[in-house]
């Protein structure tokens, strides 16, 4: 089926981002009924994903788990979910059949966007996710939120620039962001 032609309607826009993943390979999410398109990330957006990721597993629990590509749903919204740069989720997603997973379950998000006012950090306080770690590196700042209010704020918000250790108030891991690559502008 050629992507023009497939109809989009309220209750299917996730088998057409599926659609859209499989002919382009973009990556698609949808917030608040809007398909959001990203080409492949940069070799420096996996780096810092990759960092990131090195420094966080060997703190966390035994019964949580560093994941990449696991998309979040928002509750009750069969059309609308996302796909962290990094997710903090139960170990037994290891095993799990589906590609969606709830946003109860998740202990940490993190995103590698350089593209503020995209909705985001909105969605994820709705969705009830408790933390978000929101990382720039066109200009060489983070943004910490914790305690969502679920109508698209967040209580608390600690921000920091590269070079500044991000305490993530849970697992008992700091984060260091000295030497992440920036991205030329």
């Amino acid at each position: 089926m050629a992507l023009h032609s497939i109809p989009v309607r309220p209750g299917n826009l996730r088998e057409v981002a599926e659609q859209i993943e499989q002919a382009t390979g973009l990556r698609v999410e949808i917030l608040g009924g809007t398909l959001m398109m990203s080409p492949t990330p940069r070799g420096k957006h996996a780096g810092i994903v990759r960092r990131l990721r090195l420094q966080l597993e060997p703190g966390l629990p035994g019964n949580l788990g560093a994941y990449e590509v696991s998309s979040v749903a928002m509750p009750d919204d069969d059309d609308d979910y996302v796909t962290p740069d990094l997710a903090v989720l139960p170990v037994e997603w290891d095993e799990a059949e589906t590609w969606i997973a709830d946003p109860g379950d998740l202990a940490l998000a993190v995103e590698v966007n350089s593209r503020p006012g995209d909705g985001k950090e909105e969605w994820y306080s709705r969705a009830g996710v408790e933390r978000l770690l929101v990382v720039d590196p066109g200009k060489g700042v983070w943004r910490l939120l914790a305690r969502p209010d679920r109508v698209g704020d967040w209580d608390e918000v600690t921000e920091g620039h590269f070079g500044d250790d991000i305490e993530l108030g849970l697992f008992d891991v700091r984060l260091s962001t000295d030497g992440l690559p920036r991205y030329d502008r």
